[in-house]
């Protein structure tokens, strides 16, 4: 422990998939999650907290072609009965 503050040598990223639902869009955007040792973990790197707020933001514009750029996106949502 070094001033109060825990050192964590260990840090693992995982490939992961965040969807981000606005108006009649979903988007499917790629991410990746920090692991590490700290009480926070997992958690998102500043860039891909800037691409899902872009995508957010172009979904609510009705921008889908700026937010295809980052991933999948999806024009309507259907839910499915349940039997």
């Amino acid at each position: 422990m070094v001033g109060g503050l825990y050192e964590t040598n260990k840090i693992m990223t995982r490939k992961s998939n965040e969807f981000i639902h606005e108006g009649k869009y979903v988007a499917e955007v790629p991410v990746e999650l920090i692991e590490d040792d700290t009480a926070w973990s997992p958690y998102l790197s500043p860039d891909d907290v800037r691409k899902l707020d872009t995508v957010a933001l172009a979904l609510r514009r009705g921008d889908v072609a700026e937010a295809a750029k980052y991933g999948r996106v999806f024009v309507e949502l259907n839910p499915v009965a349940a039997e």
